[in-house]
């Protein structure tokens, strides 16, 4: 009887985050759609996007229920081999590092840590998880190796939280922690956006980000300010701006979803965009996995969202596909039980009520 009830209350929340979920991901694709067609703008980036997290969590869904450490540990190495072996994500020009495919790359490998660390907290048989720790830190040791520091210092974080995670007796604190994280992060790209930083600091974030990033954002900032509602319209950012417009190898985006958003979507759309990465965060609260799963499955997803914050990694479908597959391998549930969980895992973790 007490497997039932367990079976029943997993049942239901399973069913409010997946509501959640079609809701979210139903409202990003409607208003993209809507904004198209009052300025014209051309909605299939956010369409794709949307189709793409959608597809890869119903993969993970599926994959995480049959095989719980394979599946996470298949895509990890996948999205390792995956960031080698296609230099370039996306066709078209590539505008150079700082403004490239560089925060695709980046993460990628985060998600591919993240997975790693996601397989080794789901294995029943301790002396695995070595192995697998292990794994995620070549992929660490990969973002070093391809010379990108952000891939570095987003998969380092992601791993040493991880490692963390299992010491860890409530989840709701630390997910709520990794939307601090986030929200900062998101914080100080706008607030760089309009000159609000004093001199100082400015000048410091201004050398790593370039000045020509600093004038995307700039632009993108102007044109929310013009229509802060609906916006200028999905995929019109390029035309309107006068930066892009000045750069020959210009790809017409701004490199922060935050304020690309904000540019072209308007207020509705940043809150849909801020509402789809809450959804993540809510469904891994609800999910009946470990503790320490949910938790590094949530440092790669926040590693992600610092990331698409000041680059333009949500424009690459592979980084879509990825962040919706981890979510879904995350918030899985096995068709076998999960000795670890019950037993050495996560020894103070509790089911949510």
């Amino acid at each position: 009887m007490t497997s039932v009830a367990d079976a029943d209350a997993d049942g239901a929340r399973r069913s409010s985050s997946d509501a959640a979920g079609v809701a979210v991901l139903g409202a990003c694709a409607l208003w993209s759609l809507i904004t198209a067609a009052a300025h014209s703008g051309r909605p299939e980036g956010v369409l794709l996007a949307v189709l793409a997290v959608a597809a890869g969590y119903a993969a993970g869904r599926i994959c995480g229920a049959l095989a719980p450490v394979a599946a996470p540990l298949t895509g990890a190495l996948a999205g390792a081999a995956l960031t080698i072996g296609v230099p370039h994500l996306a066709p078209g020009p590539q505008p150079g590092a700082p403004l490239g495919h560089a925060g695709a790359t980046a993460a990628l490998l985060a998600l591919a840590t993240g997975a790693a660390c996601c397989a080794a907290w789901s294995t029943a048989v301790p002396a695995l998880r070595p192995g697998l720790w292990a794994v995620a830190a070549g992929i660490v040791a990969t973002a070093a190796v391809l010379g990108t520091t952000t891939g570095v210092l987003a998969g380092a974080a992601v791993l040493l939280w991880s490692l963390a995670a299992g010491r860890v007796s409530h989840r709701g604190a630390g997910l709520a922690g990794l939307a601090v994280v986030a929200a900062s992060v998101t914080g100080l790209t706008w607030a760089v956006a309009s000159g609000a930083l004093p001199g100082g600091p400015a000048a410091s974030l201004e050398g790593p980000l370039t000045r020509h990033r600093v004038e995307l954002w700039q632009d993108a900032l102007a044109l929310a300010r013009q229509e802060p509602a609906v916006g200028v319209g999905p995929g019109r950012f390029g035309e309107l701006s006068a930066t892009s417009g000045a750069s020959p190898l210009s790809d017409g985006k701004p490199h922060s979803a935050l304020l690309q958003q904000a540019a072209e979507q308007g207020a509705i759309g940043v809150a849909l965009l801020a509402a789809a990465f809450c959804w993540m965060l809510y469904a891994l609260w609800r999910t009946a996995r470990p503790t320490a799963v949910a938790l590094s499955a949530g440092a790669a997803l926040t590693a992600l969202a610092s990331v698409a914050s000041v680059g333009n990694a949500l424009s690459f479908t592979a980084v879509s596909v990825g962040a919706g597959l981890l979510a879904g391998l995350a918030t899985a549930r096995p068709l076998t039980a999960e000795p670890a969980r019950q037993q050495s895992v996560v020894p103070r973790d509790r089911p949510m009520p």
